[in-house]
Protein backbone atom coordinates (compact mmCIF):
# COMPACT_ATOMS: atom_id res chain seq x y z
CA UNK A 1 0.00 0.00 0.00
CA UNK A 2 2.90 2.41 0.86
CA UNK A 3 4.54 1.68 -2.39
CA UNK A 4 1.09 2.23 -4.53
CA UNK A 5 1.26 5.64 -2.63
CA UNK A 6 4.70 6.54 -4.14
CA UNK A 7 3.51 5.22 -7.60
CA UNK A 8 -0.08 8.18 -6.93
CA UNK A 9 2.57 10.63 -6.08
CA UNK A 10 4.72 10.68 -9.69
CA UNK A 11 1.18 10.82 -11.34
CA UNK A 12 0.26 13.62 -9.61
CA UNK A 13 3.61 15.14 -9.90
CA UNK A 14 3.72 14.53 -13.86
CA UNK A 15 1.06 17.39 -14.29
CA UNK A 16 3.23 19.71 -12.23
CA UNK A 17 5.13 21.76 -14.76
CA UNK A 18 2.27 22.39 -17.23
CA UNK A 19 0.31 23.90 -15.07
CA UNK A 20 2.40 26.01 -12.91
CA UNK A 21 3.67 27.18 -15.89
CA UNK A 22 -0.14 28.49 -16.57
CA UNK A 23 -0.09 29.77 -13.42
CA UNK A 24 3.24 32.01 -13.30
CA UNK A 25 2.54 33.35 -16.86
CA UNK A 26 -0.61 34.69 -15.09
CA UNK A 27 0.04 35.41 -11.17
CA UNK A 28 3.86 35.57 -11.52
CA UNK A 29 6.40 33.26 -9.69
CA UNK A 30 5.81 34.10 -6.33
CA UNK A 31 2.29 34.94 -5.66
CA UNK A 32 1.53 31.15 -8.08
CA UNK A 33 3.60 29.65 -5.42
CA UNK A 34 2.40 30.91 -2.37
CA UNK A 35 -1.22 30.32 -3.77
CA UNK A 36 -0.30 26.83 -4.02
CA UNK A 37 1.78 26.01 -1.30
CA UNK A 38 0.31 28.31 1.53
CA UNK A 39 -2.83 26.75 1.37
CA UNK A 40 -1.49 23.21 1.45
CA UNK A 41 0.12 23.81 4.06
CA UNK A 42 -2.58 25.42 6.13
CA UNK A 43 -5.14 22.21 5.40
CA UNK A 44 -2.10 19.40 5.79
CA UNK A 45 -1.71 20.75 9.75
CA UNK A 46 -5.44 21.44 9.98
CA UNK A 47 -6.25 17.85 9.64
CA UNK A 48 -3.20 16.69 11.39
CA UNK A 49 -4.83 18.92 14.23
CA UNK A 50 -8.13 16.97 14.01
CA UNK A 51 -6.40 13.60 13.69
CA UNK A 52 -5.33 14.68 17.21
CA UNK A 53 -1.40 15.50 16.66
CA UNK A 54 -0.97 18.64 17.98
CA UNK A 55 1.77 21.13 16.60
CA UNK A 56 3.89 20.25 19.40
CA UNK A 57 3.68 16.85 18.43
CA UNK A 58 4.40 17.66 14.56
CA UNK A 59 7.29 19.76 16.09
CA UNK A 60 8.87 16.36 17.72
CA UNK A 61 9.99 14.89 14.84
CA UNK A 62 13.39 13.68 14.91
CA UNK A 63 15.20 17.36 14.70
CA UNK A 64 17.74 15.89 11.71
CA UNK A 65 14.47 14.91 9.89
CA UNK A 66 12.75 18.82 10.75
CA UNK A 67 15.33 20.69 9.90
CA UNK A 68 17.71 18.96 7.33
CA UNK A 69 14.86 17.40 5.59
CA UNK A 70 12.50 20.51 6.19
CA UNK A 71 15.21 23.16 4.45
CA UNK A 72 15.58 20.33 1.30
CA UNK A 73 11.71 20.43 1.02
CA UNK A 74 11.67 24.54 1.28
CA UNK A 75 14.63 24.56 -1.61
CA UNK A 76 13.08 22.16 -3.84
CA UNK A 77 10.21 24.33 -3.75
CA UNK A 78 11.63 27.49 -4.62
CA UNK A 79 14.14 26.37 -6.77
CA UNK A 80 11.59 24.53 -8.77
CA UNK A 81 9.42 27.55 -8.98
CA UNK A 82 12.15 29.79 -10.02
CA UNK A 83 13.43 27.58 -13.09
CA UNK A 84 9.76 27.67 -14.32
CA UNK A 85 8.71 31.03 -13.73
CA UNK A 86 12.20 31.67 -15.05
CA UNK A 87 12.19 29.90 -18.02
CA UNK A 88 12.13 32.34 -21.25
CA UNK A 89 9.26 30.64 -23.23
CA UNK A 90 7.20 27.33 -22.82
CA UNK A 91 9.46 25.11 -24.86
CA UNK A 92 12.91 25.71 -22.38
CA UNK A 93 9.82 25.24 -19.73
CA UNK A 94 9.55 21.51 -21.09
CA UNK A 95 13.38 21.52 -21.33
CA UNK A 96 13.81 22.64 -17.56
CA UNK A 97 11.25 19.80 -16.67
CA UNK A 98 13.92 17.22 -18.04
CA UNK A 99 16.41 18.83 -15.69
CA UNK A 100 14.55 18.93 -12.94
CA UNK A 101 13.49 14.80 -13.72
CA UNK A 102 16.78 14.05 -13.34
CA UNK A 103 15.93 13.46 -9.47
CA UNK A 104 14.68 9.71 -10.02
CA UNK A 105 18.49 9.01 -10.84
CA UNK A 106 20.13 11.35 -8.25
CA UNK A 107 18.07 9.19 -5.81
CA UNK A 108 19.10 5.82 -6.44
CA UNK A 109 22.56 7.65 -6.63
CA UNK A 110 22.32 9.03 -3.23
CA UNK A 111 20.95 6.34 -1.87
CA UNK A 112 24.49 4.02 -2.52
CA UNK A 113 26.06 6.89 0.82
CA UNK A 114 23.07 7.79 2.97
CA UNK A 115 21.47 4.43 2.31
CA UNK A 116 24.46 1.97 1.75
CA UNK A 117 22.94 0.78 -0.95
CA UNK A 118 25.25 -1.46 -3.19
CA UNK A 119 26.13 -0.69 -6.07
CA UNK A 120 27.15 -2.74 -9.27
CA UNK A 121 29.89 -0.81 -11.88
CA UNK A 122 27.41 0.32 -14.15
CA UNK A 123 26.32 3.38 -12.12
CA UNK A 124 28.43 5.53 -13.63
CA UNK A 125 27.52 5.03 -17.19
CA UNK A 126 23.64 5.35 -16.22
CA UNK A 127 24.20 8.67 -14.49
CA UNK A 128 26.06 9.74 -18.02
CA UNK A 129 23.40 8.69 -20.17
CA UNK A 130 20.70 10.56 -17.95
CA UNK A 131 22.71 13.66 -18.51
CA UNK A 132 23.58 13.08 -22.14
CA UNK A 133 19.40 13.17 -22.03
CA UNK A 134 19.99 16.74 -20.73
CA UNK A 135 22.58 18.02 -22.77
CA UNK A 136 20.31 17.25 -25.40
CA UNK A 137 17.20 18.60 -24.61
CA UNK A 138 19.27 21.99 -23.85
CA UNK A 139 19.32 21.96 -27.95
CA UNK A 140 16.05 22.29 -28.69
CA UNK A 141 15.68 25.32 -31.39
CA UNK A 142 19.56 24.97 -31.79
CA UNK A 143 21.85 22.78 -33.82
CA UNK A 144 22.50 19.21 -31.24
CA UNK A 145 26.32 20.22 -30.67
CA UNK A 146 28.19 21.48 -28.26
CA UNK A 147 27.94 25.23 -30.04
CA UNK A 148 24.06 24.80 -29.65
CA UNK A 149 24.03 23.79 -25.85
CA UNK A 150 25.81 26.59 -25.45
CA UNK A 151 23.88 28.96 -27.41
CA UNK A 152 20.91 27.86 -25.55
CA UNK A 153 22.51 27.58 -21.96
CA UNK A 154 23.21 31.63 -22.24
CA UNK A 155 19.52 32.26 -22.90
CA UNK A 156 18.39 30.08 -20.26
CA UNK A 157 21.21 29.55 -17.69
CA UNK A 158 19.01 30.80 -14.03
CA UNK A 159 16.93 28.53 -14.78
CA UNK A 160 18.62 25.88 -15.79
CA UNK A 161 20.90 26.00 -12.53
CA UNK A 162 17.83 26.02 -10.56
CA UNK A 163 16.09 23.21 -12.25
CA UNK A 164 19.16 21.16 -10.72
CA UNK A 165 19.41 22.12 -7.48
CA UNK A 166 15.65 20.83 -7.07
CA UNK A 167 16.99 17.65 -8.46
CA UNK A 168 19.29 17.23 -6.14
CA UNK A 169 17.63 18.62 -3.80
CA UNK A 170 14.36 16.13 -4.25
CA UNK A 171 17.28 13.29 -4.61
CA UNK A 172 19.04 14.33 -0.96
CA UNK A 173 15.36 14.72 0.73
CA UNK A 174 14.20 11.31 -0.44
CA UNK A 175 16.79 9.22 0.75
CA UNK A 176 17.42 11.49 4.24
CA UNK A 177 13.69 11.02 4.71
CA UNK A 178 14.40 7.42 5.04
CA UNK A 179 17.19 7.41 7.21
CA UNK A 180 16.21 10.06 9.75
CA UNK A 181 12.44 9.20 10.13
CA UNK A 182 11.93 6.05 8.71
CA UNK A 183 10.76 4.82 12.18
CA UNK A 184 7.83 7.59 12.86
CA UNK A 185 3.91 7.00 11.81
CA UNK A 186 3.64 10.53 10.49
CA UNK A 187 6.12 12.70 8.69
CA UNK A 188 6.47 16.27 8.58
CA UNK A 189 5.22 16.70 5.05
CA UNK A 190 2.30 19.79 6.03
CA UNK A 191 4.72 21.72 8.04
CA UNK A 192 6.84 21.29 5.55
CA UNK A 193 4.42 23.06 2.96
CA UNK A 194 3.53 25.57 5.48
CA UNK A 195 6.68 27.11 5.54
CA UNK A 196 7.17 26.73 2.30
CA UNK A 197 4.34 28.85 1.86
CA UNK A 198 4.83 31.55 4.37
CA UNK A 199 8.61 32.07 2.40
CA UNK A 200 7.36 32.21 -0.45
CA UNK A 201 4.86 34.83 0.76
CA UNK A 202 7.56 36.65 2.37
CA UNK A 203 9.43 36.98 -1.48
CA UNK A 204 6.09 37.57 -2.50
CA UNK A 205 6.08 40.72 -0.36
CA UNK A 206 9.82 41.31 -1.29
CA UNK A 207 8.67 41.50 -4.80
CA UNK A 208 5.41 42.56 -6.02
CA UNK A 209 4.30 41.32 -9.11
CA UNK A 210 1.16 41.96 -11.21
CA UNK A 211 -1.17 39.35 -10.87
CA UNK A 212 -3.92 38.35 -13.27
CA UNK A 213 -6.97 36.31 -11.24
CA UNK A 214 -9.28 34.30 -13.80
CA UNK A 215 -11.15 31.38 -12.76
CA UNK A 216 -9.45 29.23 -14.54
CA UNK A 217 -6.42 30.38 -12.76
CA UNK A 218 -8.99 29.54 -9.17
CA UNK A 219 -9.24 26.52 -10.34
CA UNK A 220 -5.58 25.33 -11.48
CA UNK A 221 -4.67 26.64 -7.90
CA UNK A 222 -7.11 24.31 -6.32
CA UNK A 223 -5.94 21.20 -8.15
CA UNK A 224 -2.08 22.19 -7.81
CA UNK A 225 -2.78 22.84 -4.02
CA UNK A 226 -4.65 19.85 -2.60
CA UNK A 227 -4.00 17.24 -5.16
CA UNK A 228 -0.53 17.69 -6.94
CA UNK A 229 1.04 19.46 -3.49
CA UNK A 230 -0.57 18.49 -0.54
CA UNK A 231 -1.79 14.62 -1.79
CA UNK A 232 1.01 13.93 -3.57
CA UNK A 233 4.49 15.03 -1.62
CA UNK A 234 2.59 13.34 1.49
CA UNK A 235 2.13 9.84 -0.05
CA UNK A 236 5.55 10.50 -1.37
CA UNK A 237 6.59 11.02 1.92
CA UNK A 238 4.73 7.86 3.43
CA UNK A 239 6.32 5.74 0.54
CA UNK A 240 10.17 6.90 1.02
CA UNK A 241 9.74 5.80 5.12
CA UNK A 242 7.46 3.06 4.91
CA UNK A 243 7.35 1.70 1.07
CA UNK A 244 9.38 0.13 -0.83
CA UNK A 245 12.34 3.07 -1.85
CA UNK A 246 14.16 1.15 -4.75
CA UNK A 247 10.64 0.04 -6.24
CA UNK A 248 9.03 3.67 -6.51
CA UNK A 249 11.99 5.65 -7.26
CA UNK A 250 12.42 3.32 -10.63
CA UNK A 251 8.87 4.03 -11.11
CA UNK A 252 9.50 7.07 -11.30
CA UNK A 253 11.70 7.08 -13.79
CA UNK A 254 8.70 7.37 -16.34
CA UNK A 255 8.21 10.59 -14.92
CA UNK A 256 10.14 12.43 -17.40
CA UNK A 257 7.98 11.14 -20.42
CA UNK A 258 4.52 11.74 -18.90
CA UNK A 259 5.65 15.23 -17.43
CA UNK A 260 6.65 16.22 -21.04
CA UNK A 261 3.65 14.78 -22.66
CA UNK A 262 1.48 16.73 -20.24
CA UNK A 263 3.09 19.64 -20.55
CA UNK A 264 3.14 19.63 -24.62
CA UNK A 265 -0.61 19.05 -24.68
CA UNK A 266 -1.58 21.67 -21.99
CA UNK A 267 0.88 23.87 -23.20
CA UNK A 268 0.55 23.62 -26.85
CA UNK A 269 3.92 23.11 -27.54
CA UNK A 270 5.12 20.70 -30.59
CA UNK A 271 7.77 18.77 -29.40
CA UNK A 272 10.67 17.88 -31.75
CA UNK A 273 12.28 14.40 -31.67
CA UNK A 274 15.33 15.41 -30.10
CA UNK A 275 13.26 16.24 -27.05
CA UNK A 276 11.84 12.90 -26.76
CA UNK A 277 14.87 11.18 -27.70
CA UNK A 278 16.09 13.27 -24.25
CA UNK A 279 13.59 12.03 -22.14
CA UNK A 280 13.99 8.53 -23.36
CA UNK A 281 17.72 8.64 -22.20
CA UNK A 282 17.06 10.30 -19.01
CA UNK A 283 14.74 7.30 -18.69
CA UNK A 284 17.30 5.02 -19.90
CA UNK A 285 19.96 6.68 -17.21
CA UNK A 286 17.60 6.23 -14.43
CA UNK A 287 16.66 2.10 -15.27
CA UNK A 288 20.61 1.62 -15.73
CA UNK A 289 21.39 3.35 -12.65
CA UNK A 290 17.96 1.00 -11.07
CA UNK A 291 19.83 -1.65 -12.21
CA UNK A 292 22.77 -1.36 -10.74
CA UNK A 293 21.79 -0.83 -6.97
CA UNK A 294 21.11 -3.81 -5.11
CA UNK A 295 18.27 -3.49 -2.87
CA UNK A 296 19.77 -4.05 0.00
CA UNK A 297 20.06 -2.07 3.41
CA UNK A 298 22.66 -2.06 6.25
CA UNK A 299 20.76 -2.67 9.40
CA UNK A 300 21.94 -0.03 11.19
CA UNK A 301 21.35 2.69 8.46
CA UNK A 302 17.96 3.87 10.25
Amino acid sequence: MYTVLGFLSILFWSTTVAFSRSLTEQLGVFTAATAIYLPSGVLGVAYQMLRGNSPRKMLSLPLPYLLGCGGLFVTYMLALYLAIGLASSRQQTIEVGVINYLWPGLTLLFSIPILKKKARGFLLPGILVAFAGVFLAMTQGTSVSWKGFEQNLSTGFVAYVWALVAAVSWGLYSNLSRRWAGHVESGGVPVFLLASGLLLLILRWVFPEESRWTPGAVLEVLYMSVVASLLAYAFWDIAMRKGNIILVASFSYLTPLLSTAVSCLYLQVVPGWTLWLACALVVGGALICKASIKDRVVAQEI
